[in-house]
């Protein structure tokens, strides 16, 4: 059997420096359920399924413990280990029996292609292991660009994102926008870059000394 064509890595030239590329669970998981929808006797397919909602189960415990990043991360580094070599293992299984170009082939492709980006949550404590959010929180845009596709370039689209990014993280953090914005735009162009990093809502937020 023909192994399935690992993923290509694509994006991971987007962002600058310091930047970490991580994937969405609830993709990878969305994947076998599909396989599962489209055979329901897809053992395989079922039991990624399982595995997988196993990892979103101790994330589910953190949050009903009111735990935070850090105490949710110690209980990531001792107990998600052991599912995600279950998940694995579950997976390089049905890559064994799927072929290559069936449902569940490209769903094992796809999950151990970005294996790297989707375990990288253990490393970094804020990470969640969907993006479900972040895609919940773009959604505005995605419905509303076709009103706005008369405005702008190709150049304004990183602009357009990186102002929707200061709006979604001010929301997030419950900053008023207005105030935000009228502490932070005077005289915005005249501060040396060093300074931005103190501008960013998260820093506008944070206790002052």
């Amino acid at each position: 059997m023909t192994a399935p064509r690992r993923h290509s890595g694509r994006g991971d030239g987007v962002g600058g420096a310091g930047l970490v590329h991580a994937a969405c669970w609830a993709h990878a998981r969305r994947k076998f359920f599909d396989a599962a929808k489209l055979n329901p006797e897809d053992r395989r397919a079922i039991a990624v399924v399982a595995a997988i909602d196993a990892l979103f189960a101790l994330d589910r415990e953190a949050a009903q413990a009111d735990l935070g990043a850090a105490a949710r991360h110690r209980l990531r580094q001792e107990r998600a280990p052991a599912l995600l070599a279950a998940i694995h293992t579950e997976v390089e299984a049905a890559r064994r029996e799927a072929l290559p170009a069936s449902a569940l082939g490209r769903a094992t492709g796809y999950t151990l292609g970005l294996w790297p980006k989707l375990t990288r949550f253990l490393e970094h404590p804020v990470l969640e292991l969907s993006n479900n959010a972040a895609e919940n929180s773009m959604r505005p845009l995605a419905l509303g660009r076709k009103n706005w596709i008369h405005l702008g370039s190709v150049a304004a689209a990183p602009r357009v994102a990186a102002v929707l990014s200061v709006f979604e993280s001010c929301r997030r953090l419950g900053v008023p926008l207005r105030g935000y914005h009228a502490s932070v735009l005077p005289g915005l162009a005249d501060r040396p870059l060093t300074s931005l990093s103190g501008l960013t809502p998260t820093a506008w937020a944070a206790p002052k000394p």
